[in-house]
């Protein structure tokens, strides 16, 4: 797969949409995805802990705890000022840059490598993976997300990347992860650059989240021609088994 050089392909016009991405996600093309009513959401618990209320809106307390009640924890992103759900206090609070891709033609160099089309026959080695490389939430379901592919070496899953959030105009690239004996050895690049040209190929825009002080990554996004649009921030709840409340 060659991706030829071409001029900076500009951001649509309209990406107000990734200002709420996952509301829009939850309510738009991945609704079936979707559990809870209303001005609240969240995708089902095995598919992943993502969650948010109608924008503008915080939320309340109320709503909150329902998406609890359907499955813990809940993962908000909201923009950095926002203290969702009437500022009651997650367990987790931490800064995420979303960087949109600019630039396709920087990923031309990247060498190309096979890859394996993930199905549910692979959650197990996924799950594995997950554990040892902690990219991000990944549960039994989360493949339905969208097409997730991955390297194996001698049978054994080394290095993983797929599409998570959906809306119009743009696909999410995520859990983008390589075994630590494997590293240094381009996999992820590579895989991005897959990842990345089957989104572009269907008409849409590649975009992504990184925490802020995940800077190998980030500088590695940035050599694929990823740049930043905005910073969020990550909000996870949970309920306290001991007293159901929320903190």
């Amino acid at each position: 797969m060659n991706i030829a050089p071409t001029p900076p392909v500009p951001t649509p016009s309209d990406d107000s949409m990734l200002d709420h991405v996952v509301w829009h996600a939850l309510t738009g093309r991945q609704a079936a995805l979707a559990v809870g009513e209303g001005d609240a959401r969240r995708f089902a618990p095995d598919v992943g802990p993502f969650g948010a209320v109608s924008p503008p809106g915080n939320g309340s307390p109320e709503q909150l705890a329902e998406l609890l009640r359907i499955g813990s924890p809940v993962v908000l992103v909201v923009a950095e000022e926002e203290r969702p759900f009437d500022g009651l206090v997650p367990f987790k609070r931490a800064p995420v840059d979303q960087m949109v891709l600019a630039d396709p033609s920087a990923m031309a160099s990247v060498p190309d490598i096979g890859t394996l089309t993930m199905g549910t026959a692979d959650v197990p080695d996924i799950l594995e993976l997950v554990r040892a490389t902690q990219p991000g939430p990944f549960g039994l379901r989360t493949l339905e997300l969208g097409r997730y592919i991955g390297v194996r070496l001698d049978g054994r899953l080394v290095a993983l990347s797929g599409e998570r959030m959906k809306v119009p105009g743009f696909t999410e690239v995520s859990a983008v992860c390589v075994d630590p004996s494997c590293r240094g050895r381009g996999f992820a690049a590579s895989l991005m650059k897959a990842v990345s040209q089957g989104i572009l190929d269907r008409g849409e825009t590649p975009f992504l989240h990184v925490f802020i002080d995940n800077v190998t990554a980030i500088a590695l996004y940035e050599r694929l021609g990823f740049r930043l649009r905005r910073r969020f921030s990550v909000n996870f709840f949970e309920t306290q088994p001991a007293s159901g409340s929320v903190r």
